[in-house]
């Protein structure tokens, strides 16, 4: 069960299914606020989320090697 809960949390379709749940959210709440482009500005946060679980394995090199000095 463990195993299973872990592979859950970092599968992509975990994170698809909550940035399209983000997208679906937002596009309602700008198309409320009368947003003049609700559809393509809905991306913004979705992408942000999607962005915000990558691993970015350089970067993470970077910041391991530059956290041993």
């Amino acid at each position: 069960r463990v195993e299973a809960d872990k592979a859950w949390e970092v599968s992509w379709t975990r994170r698809l299914v909550i940035a399209a749940m983000t997208y679906v959210i937002a596009v309602i709440w700008l198309y409320m606020i009368d947003n003049s482009a609700p559809y393509l500005n809905g991306f913004v946060p979705a992408a942000g989320y999607i962005l915000s679980t990558l691993s970015l394995p350089a970067i993470k090199r970077w910041w391991v090697r530059s956290r041993k000095s």
